[in-house]
């Protein structure tokens, strides 16, 4: 049987990290795989996950199961956390999952058992996991145009008139902030312009908001998420503590479900259970654990508030002292782009060819599309990094 089976191919961006830790020089620097590291180049554990890890070592007096649905505490604070105040909140359902790829397949799955016709239209870029999942599930993909080469921007008017055309049969995914691979968003009348059109032409919004927090800040990042929760008859969502709580191998996510009211949601959410049944039956405990032992103290909740705020704000000055070192050596604006986007990424347009000299002359590894993780960046590094880029793009 085995010999049946072709060399897989090498993950994109997983891949980097091997080829990474082999190199063997001392400059080298990679701004490939998404992790948050801090000015000493390590990804670091919050104060408040230290605090709640703590406790729970104290507390805790079972490793048994906890069940299909994972935490129900978690559940509720992560529903409280991105939906509390919309019209969407009191017709939600949640399910535990392990990470936002977890969450991503089980309502991948749930649609195709609703309705196996389903077309899913995801951004062009998007995040390189969703287009394989959605496959996996049996669901067509589609892509509506998302990025605009020339200003690295959102081609707004583009997108529009493309999911113009998506109607009851198709589920738009959308970013719900700091969009992976680009760092480009979608603006509050863009938002507006989607709901609007899921109104009218009956497709179903998906979000996937694995990066609150790190954006504009924790409640701005969930606007265009709240808008179409207060006004959608169905939303599907999936979301993650991977970023914002610093629990990358903990694998800590969420599939939210909005219906037309709770027993559908509730209808929803025991056919997800089935499903995890069938795939992971139950998610890890110990990183959800965290996330509610913080979400549930007010405490731990502020100082966890705080650190996440100090994480974006060396993010934002990254990008501008980035910006600043790249105008400075060419004497224009071209990669202004860089302080304007959102969140850890960027894609800065660069070819295969130039992302591939980065890596061999300057060891320095971005992913192939010529995104680079500016949350990996330390500020001692900037200048190298900005002679590097000039280097490639001449």
């Amino acid at each position: 049987m085995l010999d049946l089976l072709s060399p897989a191919l090498q993950d994109p961006i997983l891949s980097l990290s091997v080829a990474f830790r082999e190199d063997n020089r001392a400059e080298k620097m990679d701004l490939g795989i998404g992790v948050y590291k801090d000015s000493q180049g390590n990804t670091p554990i919050m104060k408040a996950v230290k605090a709640a890890q703590q406790q729970l070592a104290e507390s805790q007096t079972t490793k048994s199961y906890v069940g299909l649905a994972g935490s129900e505490a978690y559940n509720q604070a992560m529903t409280d956390l991105l939906l509390k105040g919309t019209d969407g909140y009191s017709r939600s359902a949640a399910v535990q999952t392990p990470g936002a790829s977890g969450a991503l397949r089980m309502l991948a799955d749930l649609m195709y058992l609703a309705k196996p016709i389903t077309t899913v239209w995801i951004s062009n870029p998007s995040y390189v996991n969703h287009k394989p999942v959605m496959e996996a599930a049996g669901l067509t993909v589609k892509f509506y145009p998302y990025f605009n080469a020339e200003t690295k921007q959102v081609d707004a008017d583009a997108m529009i008139d493309a999911l113009s055309k998506a109607g009851p049969d198709d589920v738009v995914l959308l970013h719900g902030c700091c969009h992976n691979p680009t760092g480009a968003d979608i603006r509050p009348e863009h938002w507006q312009a989607i709901n609007d059109l899921a109104q009218k032409n009956g497709f179903t919004p998906f979000v996937d908001i694995a990066y609150q927090g790190f954006g504009d800040g924790l409640e701005e990042d969930a606007n265009g998420l709240r808008l179409l929760a207060d006004s959608v008859e169905e939303m599907l969502i999936a979301t993650s503590c991977s970023k914002n709580f610093g629990l990358y191998r903990e694998r800590t996510g969420a599939s939210i479900v909005i219906g037309k009211n709770a027993q559908e949601a509730g209808n929803a959410k025991g056919r997800i259970l089935q499903l995890a049944r069938a795939t992971y039956t139950m998610p890890p405990d110990h990183g959800a654990a965290i996330v509610e032992t913080i979400l549930t103290s007010d405490e731990l909740t502020k100082q966890w508030k705080d650190e996440l705020d100090e994480m974006r704000g060396r993010i934002i000055t990254l990008r501008d002292g980035l910006s600043a070192a790249l105008a400075k050596r060419t004497g224009d604006t071209r990669f202004d782009f860089i302080k304007e986007h959102k969140g850890m990424f960027s894609m800065l347009g660069l070819t295969q060819e130039q992302v591939a000299k980065l890596r061999d002359d300057f060891g320095i590894y971005a992913v192939g599309d010529s995104r680079i993780n500016v949350a990996g960046l330390t500020e001692t590094r900037i200048d190298y990094l900005a002679d590097a880029l000039i280097a490639v793009s001449k």
